[in-house]
């Protein structure tokens, strides 16, 4: 059925349901991960430590025939439980952020705000059935080493359902960090995430930056 609705979707519907879906995996494993014996062992220990974090973004989507599309980048900040900003920059203006009950996705250009709650928008991606609970990244996939290339460690999630819309998670590392993502969706399309000046110290101003409120004469979208 995810594949089926996929399909229809038009370009920017499936960009949204991408940012959710990447959204709430960034929400769910952050970025910085002590030092420990393999990539399986960091993320564990990640999700019983990291409460906050920001880093600049990179994002490139790559077609199935291998085509890249035109990339975004912006900055990132989360803070648990639940609190999420992901601020694209370039090369326009859009905003999605969760403020531990609902989603806004903001289009600047189109002076349009969605909302829906946020167990609704992240409920059908990867990352919002793990909820940072280790028992339930276990239930809810299949974690492998995945091996060394282009200097990095990496590590693959496989959703064990079959109904999820994304066939695989790469969570690449150096050393104790995390700067890579790669998630291959359903149709062969492969979103490339890279992380950068990652800064896990206390976020200024958390209170108001994790909440959104639409401008005056803003088009309002409730799902």
């Amino acid at each position: 059925m995810s594949a089926v609705l996929s399909a229809r979707m038009n370009p920017r519907q499936r960009l949204i349901r991408r940012f959710y879906t990447m959204m709430g995996l960034l929400m769910t494993l952050g970025f910085s991960f002590p030092v420990c014996a393999d990539g399986i062992t960091r993320l564990r220990s990640f999700m019983e430590s990291t409460r906050t974090g920001q880093a600049d973004f990179v994002q490139q989507v790559t077609s199935r025939e291998g085509k890249p599309m035109t990339p975004l980048s912006g900055r990132l900040s989360f803070m648990r439980p639940g609190q999420f900003r992901w601020e694209v920059q370039k090369p326009y203006k859009q905003l999605i952020l969760a403020d531990g009950h609902e989603v806004w996705l903001w289009d600047a250009d189109l002076n349009q705000a969605t909302m829906k709650s946020q167990q609704k928008a992240l409920g059908a991606s990867p990352a919002a059935i793990l909820a940072g609970d280790v028992q339930k990244l276990d239930a809810d996939f299949k974690l492998v080493e995945g091996g060394t290339s282009e200097s990095l460690e990496w590590v693959d999630a496989f959703p064990r359902s079959k109904d999820i819309g994304f066939e695989r998670i790469r969570l690449g590392f150096s050393g104790a960090e995390l700067v890579r993502m790669e998630l291959k969706d359903s149709f062969g399309q492969v979103t490339h995430i890279t992380l950068s000046h990652f800064d896990k110290s206390p976020i200024r101003n958390a209170l108001e930056r994790f909440q959104f409120r639409p401008p005056a004469g803003a088009d309002i979208i409730r799902e």
